[in-house]
């Protein structure tokens, strides 16, 4: 459940973070880690994870180096680990309501800009992988533009001042508290999904703090509101699946006490979120299946359209 403080003024423009916050960047730097981390005869530590969250690559790679004595210079750590991060860009995937808050601002005409610790170059491979991206965002600005990273104020005044507009009039959204003090001190209103949720505390000082990108209502914020909300209920991006299940009355009916068939590469699976249950819906040809799971604050709604 999303946290409100109350609402103070009405916003104009959106600077988005992209790591943690558009793109599922954590996963991808913990593997690399994991690999890392063995050639010294060390484990991963996810209870440090909040360390590198939010921090230049430098500082991350300071605070891994320290936190794990590891016997090299940070140089020799980065030397290490940067061809290994870039290798990976390809695989990010983007975080839950990514997709939809960029098509969503693009849509309504709502000015939105980049701002991140990364150096652009890394910024520019990485949003390469995601259709649309690159094109949408009115101004990017990459760590390495601006004297000092989060959780100074730097990238999201320079993010403002390209847009030509009062950083008052900014909407900063976040995953890491260096890059909620880095928008509150900009002077900006700040939403926070954070991206450890078990550190979710250390965002507190945002004006809003909310579980992901589809909590997210912009019209808290004067900004004009998703619309493709249908009862209460929000619609996710389709899976796409495909593949045999066993037929006729066999493992299928033991187990769900139905007939089951062959499921063609083009259905689709739909999901949505509201806030009463959870519940399972199946549809092929020849099939309706609810399941209800009776969960206190989310209802999923999956169908297979054959």
């Amino acid at each position: 459940m999303s946290t409100l403080n109350p609402l103070k003024r009405v916003v104009s423009h959106v600077i988005l973070d992209l790591d943690g916050t558009l793109l599922n960047t954590d996963g991808i730097v913990v593997e690399v880690l994991k690999i890392v981390l063995e050639q010294y005869g060390k484990k991963w530590d996810g209870k440090k994870a909040h360390r590198i969250v939010g921090k230049t690559p430098l500082e991350a790679a300071n605070a891994v180096v320290e936190d794990y004595e590891l016997p090299c210079t940070i140089a020799e750590f980065m030397s290490t680990t940067t061809p290994m991060f870039s290798n990976q860009w390809c695989n990010i995937k983007a975080l839950p309501g990514a997709n939809r808050l960029i098509r969503h601002l693009k849509s309504k005409g709502v000015p939105f800009g980049l701002a991140s610790n990364s150096p652009r170059l890394n910024i520019e491979a990485k949003i390469s992988y995601h259709h649309g991206w690159a094109d949408s965002f009115c101004t990017i600005v990459g760590g390495n533009e601006v004297k000092n990273g989060k959780p100074s104020p730097d990238v999201f005044l320079e993010a403002a001042r390209r847009m030509k507009v009062d950083p008052s009039n900014c909407l900063v959204i976040e995953d890491s508290s260096p890059g909620v003090m880095a928008g509150k001190a900009a002077g900006m209103v700040v939403v926070a999904a954070p991206s450890l949720p078990k550190h979710a505390d250390l965002c507190n000082s945002a004006d809003e703090v909310i579980n992901s990108l589809l909590d997210l209502h912009p019209e808290k914020w004067g900004l004009p509101p998703f619309d493709d909300w249908i009862e209460d209920t929000l619609p996710m991006e389709p899976w796409y699946i495909g593949g045999p299940v066993v037929k006729g009355f066999g493992r299928g009916s033991k187990v769900l006490g139905i007939p089951t068939g062959m499921l063609k590469p083009n259905n689709r699976t739909y999901f949505g979120l509201s806030s009463s249950l959870v519940f399972l819906k199946l549809i092929t040809t020849s099939l309706l299946l609810q399941i209800y799971f009776h969960v206190s604050m989310i209802r999923v709604w999956c169908m297979l359209l054959h």
